[in-house]
């Protein structure tokens, strides 16, 4: 039978602990606050000292919010931990199991979003360069790089979203990371035609033309097949001219070869053919 004097002992003790309680969320709302403000400061500083050494402003956002939040759900499980309101066990074992549950979902997702954290701190390329990413077969500007995916606009301005762990497992080639290229054009030209005279004729060409950088210019005779004689040339040019430079002179070097009567050779093949009339020779392709 519950009487007066239990009652009265029971609300003491409760209305102590009620007090201590309130006293401990007090003092941790406090914490909070100033750990918030402190840690906002530190990240304004981190940002301005990222900005002023040239950090990707993508890259720089990411860390400054990924250390913000991180500290403050810290504090959050260390409060709930001081006010025991959920046991620290509890806490973990909730933690290990979010985590695993997390990672099987989310498992394409983070390899993107690794992949991600690499391009903008490795910087293999950044926006504007041309790439080449031979596994998805794609090939153009790269416009913006995001967290989970690259979006790379196409000779033909198409948009392509490629993700991140694409370009970070397989091998990317950055067309544009230097400033000028060697343009190499070769051609196969008939056994009976003047070597000598081909490749004077390219290097007419090239002399001609102005977006040829001067140095390191070579002219060459580059193998001997079954079916033609490979001449060619190589030049520096400037990374921006390249393509457009390359179909000129590939037009240009057989329109002169052609005005100068040096045949351009293709596959052929010679079958003699041996009768009783003795031995006749015909020639395919």
């Amino acid at each position: 039978m519950i009487t007066w004097e239990f009652f009265q002992e029971w609300l003491g003790k409760t209305g102590t602990n009620a007090l201590l309680f309130l006293g401990k969320l007090l003092f941790a709302v406090v914490v909070y606050f100033i750990i918030s403000k402190v840690i906002k400061k530190i990240c304004k500083i981190l940002k301005q000292n990222m900005d002023r050494f040239h950090v990707e402003p993508s890259a720089a956002s990411f860390v400054v919010s990924l250390i913000r939040y991180s500290v403050l759900v810290l504090t959050v499980i260390t409060i709930i931990i001081q006010l025991d309101i959920v046991k620290e066990s509890s806490i973990t074992a909730l933690l290990a199991s979010a985590g695993v549950a997390v990672s099987l979902a989310l498992q394409g997702g983070l390899s993107n979003f690794t992949g991600g954290i690499l391009i903008l701190f490795l910087k293999p390329f950044k926006a504007g360069d041309y790439i080449i990413c031979q596994s998805d077969n794609v090939e153009g500007t790269v416009k913006k790089i995001e967290m989970y995916y690259t979006t790379i606009m196409t000779a033909d301005n198409r948009v392509t979203l490629i993700p991140n762990s694409n370009l970070t497992n397989n091998t990317i080639t950055n067309v544009t990371a230097m400033d000028r290229r060697k343009l190499e054009i070769k051609v196969g030209i008939a056994y009976e035609s003047d070597i000598l005279k081909a490749k004077r004729i390219m290097q007419e060409l090239v002399e001609k033309e102005p977006r040829f950088q001067q140095e390191d210019r070579q002219f060459y005779v580059d193998e001997l097949s079954d079916s033609w004689v490979m001449v060619g040339f190589r030049a520096w040019v400037a990374t921006g001219d390249y393509m457009q430079l390359r179909w000129d002179m590939l037009e240009r070097v057989k329109l002169k070869l052609d005005e100068e009567g040096i045949r351009i050779a293709y596959n052929q093949l010679d079958v003699h053919i041996k009768g009783e009339e003795g031995v006749r020779q015909t020639s395919g392709n």
